[in-house]
C-alpha cells in the first residue's frame, strides 16, 4: 500500500469507512465529487478544514483499492 498517512478507519466514525484524518469526510464522498466534475479547489472551498494533500491521498487510496483484487464482470 502506498504511503497514506491521512486516511483513517475507525468503527466509531462514519461506520468505519475510510475517512480523512479522522474527520467525518469519507474518501468515497471526495472521490465521488471529483468524479462528478468538482475540482480540488472547489472542494477546498467547500471544506476549508481539508488540505490539498487530503484530497490527493483520497484519490490515491481509491486507485490503490481498485487495483487490490481482480473482479470478474459479467459480459453484456
Amino acid at each position: 500500500m502506498p504511503q497514506l498517512d491521512r486516511i483513517t478507519q475507525d468503527p466509531g466514525i462514519m461506520g468505519g469507512k475510510p475517512c480523512i484524518r479522522g474527520l467525518r469526510v469519507t474518501v468515497g464522498m471526495l472521490v465521488g465529487q471529483v468524479g462528478a466534475g468538482r475540482g480540488i479547489d472547489d472542494l477546498l472551498g467547500d471544506y476549508p478544514y481539508l488540505e490539498r494533500e487530503d484530497i490527493l491521498q483520497a484519490l490515491r487510496y481509491a486507485a490503490w483499492r481498485s487495483e487490490e483484487r481482480e473482479i470478474i464482470l459479467a459480459s453484456a
